[in-house]
């Protein structure tokens, strides 16, 4: 079933299925929490393709569940998972919720990753099972680019085995594996981005996402004509950056998913917005 909102103004129809689906990793910063919000802002927009060039969990788009959408993240172990997840993956986990099984699933990731087999079927079954068993779906690789994520010793894990009702929702979405400037954005297009947090964590991938890549990422939104929409954690800088390059910007309670203190309370982040709702 298809939702349609007219937006008069604009002449143009934005138009998203329904029901949302459910992440099918686990994801550190992921912002299911703001995806209805996101999606009123898209749907205001009247823009017909929604595209995120970090698209990480997913959960966005798959809240929100658009006609039509393009899905970039530079991390190609995720593309590759998300590339099988298209072709309507299933199968049977092996290793289960055991440390030392754990580690040898890590063992046989980072070796396939060494041998260069990263885009086969048992890397996404092998990235879905440490997503679901490691500390906190944290997605952390070292500067050899081998997945260095300890065991999370949960007491339960409810893994999935058959994927193929994310076939169908991803059949006709566009999946890349690029750097943001190098995505295909084409007129029409409405922009999420959300970029690695603006913390001393940046090896996300093998190339970390230091400073200059945020800077770098403004220049880019700065120089397009489309509408965007960028949500980052609100540190001092972040803020400035943004609000000196001419953005609106709200700041917005977040939950906070990890803390080494145990700590859940709420914090900062910002949405930083150009050409949405007439403001640049």
């Amino acid at each position: 079933m298809y939702f349609k909102q007219d937006m008069l103004d604009m002449g143009q129809v934005a138009e998203v299925m329904r029901p949302s689906l459910k992440p099918p990793l686990k994801w550190a910063g992921g912002k299911r929490w703001l995806a209805p919000r996101i999606e009123d802002i898209f749907l205001s927009t009247g823009c017909g393709r929604l595209v995120e060039p970090f698209a990480g969990g997913m959960s966005v788009t798959l809240h929100i569940r658009p006609k039509d959408a393009l899905l970039n993240d530079i991390n190609p172990h995720l593309y590759n998972f998300y590339i099988w997840l298209r072709r309507g993956l299933s199968f049977s986990l092996e290793y289960g919720n055991d440390e030392e099984n754990y580690y040898k699933a890590r063992e046989a990731f980072n070796n396939n990753i060494l041998d260069g087999n990263i885009d086969s079927k048992e890397m996404a079954m092998l990235f879905y099972y440490l997503n679901r068993t490691g500390f906190n779906g944290l997605c952390r690789f070292n500067s050899r680019g081998l997945f260095n994520v300890p065991f999370g010793k949960y007491k339960n894990i409810n893994y999935k085995e058959d994927f193929r009702e994310y076939s169908e929702a991803l059949s006709k979405f566009e999946i890349t594996n690029l750097d943001f400037e190098e995505v295909g954005y084409r007129d029409g297009d409405f922009i999420y981005y959300d970029p690695p947090y603006d913390t001393p964590f940046t090896s996300y991938s093998k190339e970390d996402f230091k400073w200059d890549d945020q800077v770098r990422l403004v220049e880019h939104i700065k120089r397009s004509e489309l509408p965007a929409l960028v949500s980052n954690q609100a540190t001092p800088r972040i803020i400035e950056l943004y609000q000196d390059n001419g953005f609106h910007i709200e700041l917005i309670d977040a939950p906070r998913r990890i803390s080494c203190t145990g700590d859940r309370s709420s914090v900062k982040e910002i949405l930083a917005m150009k050409g949405v709702h007439g403001k640049r």
